[in-house]
């Protein structure tokens, strides 16, 4: 059974009620999910599940099932060590309230939604990246120098212009035809579906994206480079962080 990745077309969404559907060695599977596994260079959510008699299981990261036939949404719920008394109270078949930690989400959203809007700033190709709560790290494929000032001044100016983000998606055959969305060397489309699932912000960036964003680039607030450096002869790393 496929889980429905719920979190695809609300980031917003905190929790829900779901069914566990599998349960192994690697975690818990449910038939509905607001938990992000790791991927597309963004970290997998952290959170709980809350059982029938009001347990807490802890869960420390969420991956992709490795299962045969398994697909982009059929997520792995990872919990916590030392919580052997919980687990073994579940069942397959159990009703189980998901709960994402909210406040590592949220981070995550701003950071992903920033880290487009760096395609705009720095036009190079990306070879490389990585979505955390305490950083967003870019590889730019460049021999050219990148200034922090002018970097942070563009993000600044895109921040405060305020705009929309938005979920549209087009099919596995017009992704194939438009190579062009793709941009990024290291992260392949969020393809498999049928459907491919595009992030668009309005008038500055329109991507192949599986990841979670907010609503509008103002919600990311105030940024600032907190790392650029060499990292090959081709490449540039930049690293942001919150101001």
């Amino acid at each position: 059974m496929t889980t429905e990745a719920l979190f695809r077309q609300d980031a917003y969404l905190r929790q829900c009620e779901a069914r566990i559907t599998h349960i192994d060695e690697t975690g818990i599977m449910l038939d509905r999910t607001v938990f992000y596994p790791l991927g597309g260079g963004q970290a997998g959510d952290a959170g709980a599940l809350i059982l029938a008699n009001g347990s807490r299981l802890a869960i420390a990261d969420t991956r992709k099932s490795k299962q045969e036939g398994a697909t982009p949404d059929d997520a792995v719920h990872v919990p916590a060590e030392g919580q052997g008394k919980v687990l073994a109270g579940l069942a397959v078949g159990d009703v189980v309230r998901a709960e994402i930690d909210w406040e590592r989400r949220f981070r995550h959203m701003r950071f992903h939604t920033a880290s487009h809007l760096m395609y705009a700033v720095l036009p190079h190709p990306v070879d490389g990246c990585s979505i955390t709560a305490e950083y967003a790290r870019l590889d730019f494929v460049t021999n050219e120098p990148i200034e922090r000032e002018t970097v942070e001044a563009g993000l600044a100016a895109l921040v405060a212009a305020a705009r929309p983000v938005a979920i549209d998606s087009i099919s596995d055959e017009e992704m194939a035809a438009r190579p062009e969305l793709v941009r990024t060397m290291s992260v392949k489309p969020p393809v498999g579906l049928g459907r491919v699932r595009l992030v668009r912000i309005e008038g500055i960036d329109l991507q192949p994206c599986g990841g979670t964003h907010v609503g509008n680039t103002s919600e990311i607030g105030a940024l600032r480079v907190a790392k650029i450096e060499k990292k090959t002869s081709r490449t540039r790393r930049v690293v942001l962080a919150f101001a």
